[in-house]
């Protein structure tokens, strides 16, 4: 047999990144509602569509500061579109002088009534007369206290909101599974909402595992390797609206590990373990998680996953409480690769968010790459909008193993299983990733 065709046996032995995935999210059901106050519900997902209660405004109301007033009494018989001068406008013309009968605020709240010639002078926010339907900008007239003088007439309507305008009663404000922004806070406050039922944000645990490790600070050195992982990944998670703990370095130490997940379950919705998925002797994690005790198999499946770059993928539970544990490779790289295509979406699917996979686009690809047989590759890419639509995506140096790549890319290139080459050219797939710059 050929190398090729030694690859393409080796690679027909692993499970489909699809299959895997399937197979590990329908075990997951999204974390049970909780009823919060208004002001802890921001980075939740609902639970329940959310109907307003009252009409937004809730009243008739100046949007602007200037003077209420009958519309027949300012127009004067302007014409046209838009804000028309008043009859003082024009040459020889004169303005348009109402009596000020009082002052409206906020706080007003005694209903009152215009009579013909005569005006209110209200505040932004304030509720409207009876009759009222203008409201004069404070720059078009001359300030006048007890009488004002109006240089300009806006159009009928202009600087009035009438009452439920906006948001009728009853009207769905958001359907389940919309995600809480501080936007949809206001407007659930706007209109009498004072809890909403979520799902909650997950509470994930990154454990990183190896006697090899030490914690950031210093370089490493032969026999000692900066922990990353745990970092890095506690950031990802809490990127994707978890709950995020980084409980630090633990040893390969089989009484240790197990101690240190038991006492994790009591207080997470999730663990990530990163290091000792493989089958070599100093991967305690695979050992320890995938053995069988009493004829039964361990509480972690190891699986060799078609992913490029990390094959090795665990998932499974643990503790009497069966909390889901997700266990990635300890190469960098693969990490945080394994974290996108299967952590991401477990605590996506946890805190009830729809869709669990980050938006995908069709790019226009920059350079000819290469790609492992059998394998679906995600690489590192910089993605950019074409000025006369659609998108280009530049591979960047490196390949998925560069630290240096991941903090640059704005996108994953992927290439699927029976890639072995994309020529510049072609369209291929992108998954677009969140970056705050």
């Amino acid at each position: 047999m050929t190398a090729t065709a030694d690859a393409e046996a080796a690679a027909n032995e692993l499970t489909p990144l699809a299959d895997y995935l399937g197979s590990v999210l329908r075990r997951l059901r999204a974390l049970p509602p909780l009823d919060l106050d208004l002001t802890q519900a921001y980075g939740n997902v609902l639970a329940e569509d959310v109907v307003a209660p009252h009409l937004f405004p809730a009243f008739d109301q100046a949007s602007v500061d200037g003077y209420a007033a009958r519309w027949e009494d300012i127009s004067g018989g302007s014409r046209g579109q838009g804000y028309v001068p008043a009859p003082s406008g024009t040459p020889g013309g004169r303005s348009i002088r109402l009596n000020v009968v009082g002052d409206l605020g906020a706080a007003s709240w005694r209903p009152v009534r215009l009579t013909p010639g005569s005006c209110f002078s209200v505040a932004a926010g304030a509720p409207l007369p009876i009759g009222a339907d203008v409201v004069v900008p404070v720059e078009w007239t001359d300030q006048g206290m007890a009488a004002v003088e109006i240089f300009r007439a806006p159009n009928r309507g202009y600087g009035v909101r009438r009452a439920g305008e906006e948001l009728p009663a009853g009207t769905l404000l958001a359907r389940a599974g919309t995600y809480v922004s501080p936007a949809l806070v206001a407007v659930f406050a706007a209109t009498g909402i004072g809890h909403v039922v979520v799902r909650p944000s997950p509470r994930v645990v990154v454990v990183a595992t190896g006697d090899e490790l030490v914690d950031v600070g210093r370089g490493s050195q032969p026999g000692q390797v900066v922990d990353t992982n745990s970092h890095a990944l506690t950031a990802a998670a809490a990127e994707a609206g978890a709950l995020a703990y980084r409980v630090g370095i633990c040893d390969d130490d089989p009484e240790a590990l197990r101690g240190l997940l038991e006492d994790q379950t009591l207080r997470a919705d999730l663990i990530i373990t990163t290091g000792g998925t493989g089958t070599g002797p100093g991967d305690m994690v695979r050992r320890i998680l995938s053995r069988r005790e009493g004829g039964r198999a361990g509480p972690v499946a190891f699986t060799e996953v078609a992913l490029y770059p990390g094959t090795a993928l665990g998932f499974g539970t643990v503790g009497a409480e069966e909390v889901p544990v997700v266990c990635l490779p300890g190469e960098p790289g693969a990490a945080m690769i394994g974290f996108e295509v299967l952590a991401r979406p477990v605590i996506q699917l946890l805190a009830g968010a729809e869709p669990v996979f980050r938006p995908g686009v069709r790019a226009h690809l920059l350079e000819t790459i290469s790609s492992p047989v059998g394998l679906r590759e995600f690489r590192p890419a910089h993605v950019a909008e074409r000025r006369g639509g659609g998108y280009t995506v530049q591979p960047l140096s490196g390949g998925p193993f560069t630290l240096s790549g991941l903090a640059e890319a704005n996108g994953l290139l992927v290439l699927g299983e029976r890639v072995t080459t994309a020529a510049a050219g072609s369209t291929v797939d992108v998954l677009l990733l969140d970056r705050r710059r």
